[in-house]
């Protein structure tokens, strides 16, 4: 487990510019990808192919990304640097990540569901993978699956628990990182009426990592949140 020492804020600041940098690389990439493939106009829908190639070049990014920052303010060691390990005890992190879906976010909109009833009904808050699903035909829904289920709880992992939150655990207060990450993570996804949702995923994913140490129980975490997510929205 990472320890923390305050001495040296320096350090976080520069992950976190490497954290930025590589995310808007990234999105700039993706974008390119959905303009180039003529789905940038926002008026048709983007078709679960091109989707899945926006992504994939963004998921590059996000790796090429990690490796420069441990290059460069690191080890070199990427498995050290951001904690790419994965052992038996992390598939926890599947019903860890169930958990999440089925209890923890429900309960979080509780709350607000009572204060705004018609901004976070279910219909709402389950849009987003309720679109995706009606975009996948038969065929097309093992490639829904991959993204989803395994492709963007890999690298979202990578770079946020890895790249963000491991190095910050080093030299700041860990409640702090988990929060403050998690807070990045749910934020960046631009879904407002999914913010409280994500940030407490963001939250679950943040604590498997650092709890552990490394990446591997909240990779698989984020893959049972998203899985049984998908399920719900077939």
């Amino acid at each position: 487990m990472l320890t923390a020492d305050h001495s040296d804020v320096g350090v976080p600041r520069q992950w976190f510019g490497a954290f930025l940098l590589t995310w808007v690389m990234a999105a700039f990439a993706s974008t390119f990808v959905l303009v180039v493939l003529g789905a940038g106009d926002g008026e048709t829908p983007t078709t679960i192919p091109v989707l899945a190639a926006s992504l994939t070049t963004g998921w590059i990014v996000y790796a090429l990304g990690s490796v420069v920052a441990s290059r460069r303010l690191g080890t070199g060691d990427v498995r050290q640097d951001l904690g790419l390990r994965i052992r038996p005890v992390d598939l926890l992190g599947v019903p860890i990540g169930i958990i999440g879906q089925v209890a923890v976010v429900p309960a979080v909109y509780i709350p607000l569901r009572a204060i705004w009833p018609a901004t976070f009904d279910d219909q709402a808050l389950r849009e987003t993978a309720q679109d995706l699903v009606d975009r996948a035909d038969g065929a097309l829904l093992p490639v829904l699956f991959v993204a989803v289920v395994i492709g963007a709880p890999m690298f979202e992992e990578l770079l946020y628990r890895g790249l963000l939150q491991r190095p910050l655990l080093d030299r700041l207060p860990a409640p702090v990182v988990v929060v403050g990450v998690a807070f990045v993570f749910a934020l960046i996804h631009f879904r407002p009426v999914e913010y409280p949702g994500l940030f407490a995923a963001g939250v679950i994913f943040g604590l498997c990592a650092w709890r552990t140490g490394r990446l591997g129980m909240a990779v698989l975490a984020h893959v049972g949140f998203n899985a049984i997510g998908l399920v719900l929205a077939l």
